[in-house]
């Protein structure tokens, strides 16, 4: 998995905010999408807090860790999946979390088989699609055009 793509394709779906803001659904959250947690310094910090590129560099670099572990827990055979197969879901991970990436079974299952397009169809096939229309959407032609 090449990790400055990767963190490239986060920053642009996620954006980066050096302050502390709510995301769409009223959650503390700062810097490319990172979820404020009570053992985070900014915890019950005032929105509109300013918080360092420093800062955001460092949570961006663990987040993106703890996504890459996650998916290997989803996804056993994750490393030797291909690189554009590998972002598409690193990127959903790092959207959703595992709990909810875990539900998308058919997609698992079509990933699973190496059937790019059924796991595409899957990934249309849910919420998620509905609640990030323009990244999903990417995402879904990414995975339909993924060579073996």
């Amino acid at each position: 998995m090449n990790m400055e793509e990767f963190k490239k394709e986060i920053i642009e779906d996620e954006g980066v905010k050096h302050e502390v803001y709510l995301d769409h659904l009223g959650l503390p959250t700062m810097g490319v999408g990172h979820l404020i947690t009570e053992w985070d310094e900014e915890y019950e910090k005032p929105v509109g807090t300013p918080v360092s590129e420093e800062r955001v560099e460092n949570c961006l670099k663990q987040d993106i860790h703890v996504t890459i572990d996650e998916c290997k827990k989803l996804y056993e055979d994750f490393d030797v999946l291909p690189v554009d197969v590998q972002h598409i879901i690193a990127n959903m991970m790092f959207n959703m979390g595992r709990p909810r990436l875990s539900k998308f079974k058919n997609m698992k299952k079509a990933v699973d088989q190496r059937d790019w397009f059924e796991a595409a169809y899957e990934m249309t096939n849910s919420r998620w699609y509905k609640q990030v229309p323009n990244r999903a959407g990417r995402l879904v032609v990414r995975m339909q055009n993924v060579q073996t």
